[in-house]
């Protein structure tokens, strides 16, 4: 069942989506070459505690760090660890903040130092896609219009869309009904209505969607080892225009 949320839990989403708008943009200004993850993931924790917020995805089903740092050919829930970035990288920032019982979620791919076309080309097609399916979810849509928007801009910029991981509902659950592929056909799935949150997430590859998980047991990679960019926000259905309510990344 998708959850309708009222007016105050749509507030304390909002809230905590604030929270990791600010994170975001903290990593922003830290990414550069030769920057040790795991001390960007210390910075961007400590940082959401001083806001009153808790880290959501430390401890989640055993994951080991505070944020998924995920680099090049890593798609998403790259561990932080001491690997240092490099010019020319990508790097996804994926953050979840918990805050008085409701989450947030959202994730943004930086440029490290100067990049090639190429991966600059991703990030835009994968950002655009994200804006492509916000732009379906509005009450009265079916869910698989959204996934379908995401889909078609992807492959027709000559990119994958991967197929093994989801966007998702949030609120007082970091994953909520429903789960939101990112392809599929239009005028299909649930009916869209006001005072539902998703989690709209593209994750683009360059090459091939194939992915597999490394021996971690997190860290999901592309299978033919080629960049992937990610790009997250959390969206409200309304009775008119969709609402981010983390926007400002």
């Amino acid at each position: 069942m998708i959850v309708i949320k009222n007016s105050r839990e749509i507030d304390l989403i909002r809230k905590s989506s604030q929270v990791v708008v600010q994170a975001l943009k903290l990593a922003e200004s830290r990414i550069q070459p030769g920057l040790r993850l795991d001390e960007l993931d210390q910075e961007i924790a400590t940082f959401i505690k001083s806001k009153g917020g808790r880290p959501a995805f430390k401890g989640y089903n055993g994951y080991p760090a505070n944020t998924c740092i995920s680099v090049d050919k890593q798609v998403v829930h790259g561990i932080p660890g001491n690997r240092v970035l490099k010019e020319g990288e990508i790097v996804s920032v994926d953050i979840g903040v918990e805050s008085d019982g409701y989450f947030g979620d959202a994730a943004k791919t930086f440029a490290v130092g100067a990049i090639l076309e190429d991966k600059k080309k991703l990030m835009t097609v994968t950002r655009e896609a994200l804006y492509k399916g916000i732009e379906m979810a509005r009450e009265g849509k079916r869910l698989y219009d959204i996934s379908h928007a995401i889909q078609r801009h992807v492959e027709n910029a000559g990119f994958s869309i991967v197929r093994d991981l989801v966007g998702h509902g949030i609120g007082r659950k970091m994953h909520e009904a429903p789960q939101i592929p990112n392809y599929g056909q239009p005028n299909s799935g649930p009916r869209l209505r006001a005072g539902m949150t998703f989690a709209i997430e593209p994750m683009v590859n360059m090459g091939s969607w194939e992915v597999r998980t490394e021996v971690d047991n997190w860290t999901v990679v592309t299978a033919d080892g080629l960049p992937s960019a990610h790009f997250e926000h959390v969206v409200l259905i309304t009775k008119g225009e969709p609402e981010i309510l983390s926007n400002g990344i």
